[in-house]
């Protein structure tokens, strides 16, 4: 396995810092600005923006409750963070099931905001965005929530894993059938090909 660059090279791990936490607590704010907006960009994605607020605060409180607990030999905290994000996320699954169902009937994007997002967004992908959707609203939870730390966190697979709390070839598996899903309903003549080579 090939070792993974810390996004944040040259600074303090942040392992380093949450276990400099330990002693100095304002010291976490550093964990906290550092991956703040890309919690609250994935919460966002997932649930909206309304509740993204208060899940991304609700996500770094428990973070730095139980920071204590984290294991440092884990230099990246990422996963850690996009796990409990995960769980709050899991108390809201119905609220993310509408969400896609509208995102599927409207066909328009409503995930991602602002001008900037809707300009480095692909134009190809516009096409399939209700039916998009409509897949990830069909998906298990369980798949739904590795294929999105992979495709919107940018974690691993192993990472996301260890974010979900479950074994990394867990992970890879559930990845797989969750890609499979979206390619049956992007181009449903890859699973004829699929399923009899």
């Amino acid at each position: 396995m090939t070792a993974v660059a810390h996004p944040f090279s040259g600074q303090d791990t942040d392992a380093a810092i949450i276990e400099r936490s330990f002693r100095e607590p304002e010291a976490f704010a550093a964990v906290f600005d550092r991956y703040y907006p890309r919690i609250h960009g994935y919460l966002a994605r997932r649930l909206g923006q309304g509740l993204a607020d208060d899940l991304a605060s609700e996500t770094f409180l428990i973070a730095f409750a139980g920071r204590n607990r984290y294991d440092v030999a884990h230099v990246d905290a990422r996963p850690w963070l996009y796990g409990i994000a995960s769980n709050l996320i899991a108390r809201h699954y119905r609220a993310e099931q509408r969400r896609y169902r509208a995102l599927a009937r409207a066909g328009v994007d409503q995930i991602s905001e602002g001008h900037a997002d809707r300009i480095d967004t692909r134009v190809d992908a516009q096409a399939h965005r209700a039916a998009i959707a409509t897949a990830l609203a069909e998906i298990s939870a369980a798949e739904r929530d590795v294929l999105l730390l992979v495709a919107w966190a940018e974690l691993t697979s192993e990472e996301a894993g260890q974010a979900l709390g479950i074994p990394a070839g867990t992970a890879r598996s559930r990845l797989h059938r969750a890609r499979r899903q979206l390619r049956a309903v992007l181009d449903p003549t890859m699973t004829i090909r699929e399923d009899h080579p």
